[in-house]
């Protein structure tokens, strides 16, 4: 589990497998020892028994059937990896250091949140996380070096719109993808204003109290009375241990400087004024606790901000402005007013959404809707939890239905362009193939999926 952003493919499989660079501790700590050996060769390249059968133990350990072809089709991909790598040091392709380190650290936080704490990942391995890092270092510089590869390769492989019309084309009927409701959904939101006198309430409240901690007043009690931050409040304002990149940057700028027990002064975040305190720092990583207080919404501003947008939403029914355009001059949401107002997909990156990807309360306010028409300013709390007012349009929605060119275009082109950079990628290893040493044990003779390796 802990293991399996180790394992992402490095190849857009040319085959029916998928490349398992996996790594889990709990399938390499209980598998048997094997003598290890060279099973592969691809130019200078090795691949070791040990390396396929960590692989394998992965794939056992997920819970799947044990299966002989898997383990051959294993061996094909690490091959595919190996050709791909070969070709960058021919090509002298290289990854910088700083962009491995960068992947390593991304990984080991994914480690560390999904197992609690940097502690807890150590203990598991039994090892340092620096050791960790050194361990799979080269694993991870492999792997961008054939993605990499992978990318020069494609990089100038487009699909036109007679290849996605071909591509569907070909389609049969029977095969067609079923593609549920979805929707594109666009928001006008106006965040009340918070005045000065306000603001400078909450400061003076928070200095208060950074002056009874800094008096000896013990910091936790005082999160747990007056902490505005749910998630933390109940843990005496403790965060855990988080690396560079996890907290907004004021949050971070503060908490990286502190040292001993020292307490922060009061600072301001988007999520409103806050104090810190070190509890720990082990290597690049701080475990810091916190106080955060915010400035109260005047009763009077939050009605302004729904005034205005009722204004506003007549203004588009009179067809005065349209949405996208009041979106840009209105709208105090940064994600959405320069997309006309368009809310994002974060599964898929896309405008579109299926009504289970919605937030229930979201869903809700905009089902009954028709295409293109504006709700009533209605209040909500964003993800930092201050309130504001918005308009909701729906921009567009379809029904159930199996795939066609009109309504999914863009999935259609997405399948295109993939079908045709798998197809250059086939080409490509042919060709290598015949201009590179390739070794395969005779072992895997009987594997159909390698039997190309063998010619």
């Amino acid at each position: 589990m802990l293991n399996t952003l180790f394992a992402i493919p490095l190849l857009k499989s040319c085959r029916p497998y998928l490349l398992m660079l996996v790594l889990s501790p709990a399938a390499v700590f209980a598998q048997e020892k094997v003598i290890d050996r060279v099973i592969g060769v691809v130019g200078k390249n090795i691949i070791l028994q040990s390396e396929l059968e960590a692989q394998y133990n992965q794939y056992i350990a997920q819970g799947n059937t044990a299966d002989p072809e898997v383990k051959c089709g294993i061996m094909d991909q690490m091959l595919l990896s190996k050709l791909m790598i070969n070709q960058a040091e021919l090509d002298s392709v290289e990854v910088p250091e700083s962009q491995v380190d960068g992947e390593l650290d991304r990984r080991i936080r994914y480690f560390v949140s999904q197992i609690g704490s940097e502690q807890k990942l150590e203990e598991y391995y039994k090892k340092s996380i620096g050791e960790i890092k050194a361990e799979f270092r080269e694993t991870i510089k492999d792997q961008l070096l054939a993605q990499t590869m992978q990318s020069k390769i494609t990089k100038d492989i487009n699909a036109s719109p007679s290849d996605v019309r071909s591509y569907f084309e070909h389609i049969p009927v029977d095969s067609l993808p079923y593609i549920n409701a979805e929707l594109e959904i666009a928001q006008i939101v106006k965040y009340p204003l918070v005045t000065l006198e306000e603001k400078l309430a909450v400061k003076e409240e928070l200095e208060r109290i950074r002056q009874k901690i800094i008096a000896g007043t013990d910091f936790a009690a005082m999160a747990g009375l007056y902490s505005q931050d749910p998630g933390s409040a109940k843990k005496g304002g403790e965060l855990g241990f988080v690396n560079r990149g996890d907290l907004v940057p004021e949050f971070e700028a503060v908490a990286f400087t502190l040292k001993g027990n020292e307490v922060s002064k009061v600072f301001e975040s988007k999520y409103g004024y806050h104090i810190v305190q070190l509890i720990e720092r082990r290597g690049a990583q701080v475990n810091v606790r916190h106080i955060l207080l915010k400035p109260k919404v005047n009763s009077m501003n939050l009605s302004s901000a729904a005034l205005l947008l009722d204004s506003v939403s007549k203004a588009i029914q009179r067809g005065s402005i349209s949405f996208s355009d009041a979106a840009q001059r209105f709208s105090s949401d940064e994600e959405t007013r320069n997309s006309g107002g368009l809310m994002i997909n974060g599964a898929n990156g896309t405008t579109r959404f299926e009504p289970d990807q919605l937030d229930p309360t979201l869903f809700f306010q905009v089902d009954k809707l028709t295409t293109g028409e504006v709700t009533l300013p209605t209040l909500f709390q964003n993800a930092e939890g201050t309130q504001g007012y918005r308009l909701l349009l729906v921009r567009s929605r379809t029904e159930p239905h199996h795939a066609n060119l009109k309504d999914d275009y863009q999935k259609v082109q997405n399948a295109a362009l993939t079908e045709k950079q798998n197809a250059a990628l086939v080409d490509w290893v042919k060709k290598k193939k015949a201009t590179t040493y390739i070794h395969v044990d005779d072992d895997f003779r009987g594997c159909v999926s390698l039997a190309d390796w063998f010619n």
